[in-house]
């Protein structure tokens, strides 16, 4: 999940998807309540602790603090040398993960398919949004950190993606760097207010309409598929972030293979994205077994 979340157009709640910890993740957010710190007061932190799934949160973190030391850095330097064939690794792995979500619905009727349409255009418009909004007001930061949270949580919507559209990546970024503590402080109480809230009504949507959410979240993934797309071309002549290392982003659209500047590397895009596809069903296979032990 953390290798997921620094790539724009990957979503760490999808990583959650494919390794089947995503309904446990949901719940045990939800569980950090009043309730819980009743708990602590009254019958000590063995209870908080096990009301919270503290043994969770505390594999989940580590290991996406692991990845985020490690892995990130090698995920980011395969996007800018080798971004088709990172992109056709991805897009494999959302298109397994897709199409084992959709097999978890257990009943198709109008509501469901009408979920699964309309997961995938949001999707599907967010992927191909290229403007954005701007903003550094206090309660604007707030905002923002509690959609990208909110995002992440989501399978195949990006949260760092999102806080570009809403023009606050740079500014939080910026925050990072210099220990801007105020810009810091507003972005996680955002995050958590985002995370605290959403995560109960993703539960109770879990518990009282699965079969829709799972429809949805199906149609989450496949919209997706747009903005990870392994061939890219630039779009116009300027660039539209240059960081302040010299580093330019570019609008980028998706085109067939013949029309790609570059190399377009089909042979071992096809490989790449079909070893992806693979590797989602053998993970699911572990999962599965594991479940049952």
């Amino acid at each position: 999940m953390g290798a997921a979340d620094v790539i724009p157009g990957v979503s760490g709640g999808t990583i959650a998807f494919i390794t089947g910890i995503y309904e446990e993740l949901i719940g045990s957010i939800s569980n950090i309540n009043i309730a819980a710190f009743k708990k602590l007061k009254n019958e000590g932190v063995s209870a908080f602790w096990k009301h919270v799934n503290g043994n969770f949160f505390v594999a989940l973190l580590l290991g996406i603090a692991i990845s985020v030391l490690s892995l990130a850095r090698v995920v980011t330097y395969l996007l800018v040398e080798y971004p088709v064939l990172l992109w056709a690794f991805f897009f494999g792995l959302i298109v397994a993960s897709a199409q084992l979500i959709l097999k978890t619905v257990t009943k198709w009727d109008i509501k469901t398919v009408l979920g699964l349409t309309v997961g995938t255009a949001i999707a599907a418009y967010i992927s191909t949004v290229h403007v954005t909004a701007s903003g550094g007001e206090s309660w604007y930061i707030v905002l923002s950190g509690a959609i990208a949270i909110c995002a992440m949580i989501l399978p195949g919507i990006s949260g760092s993606f999102i806080l570009v559209l809403l023009g606050s990546y740079a500014l939080v970024i910026e925050g990072l760097k210099n220990l801007d503590f105020t810009i810091i402080g507003l972005f996680c109480l955002g995050c958590l207010i985002g995370i605290l809230s959403f995560s109960r009504l993703l539960k109770y949507l879990f518990e009282n309409f699965k079969n829709l959410v799972l429809a949805i979240l199906s149609g989450f993934l496949i919209g997706s598929l747009l903005k990870i797309w392994p061939w890219k071309n630039a779009i116009g002549d300027a660039p539209i972030v240059v960081h302040s290392d010299g580093k330019e982003d570019w609008m980028m659209a998706n085109v067939l293979p013949g029309n790609f500047v570059g190399e377009p590397q089909v042979l071992y895009v096809v490989l790449l994205a079909l070893f992806g596809y693979l590797l989602v069903y053998i993970m699911d296979k572990f999962g599965n077994k594991s479940k049952k032990a």
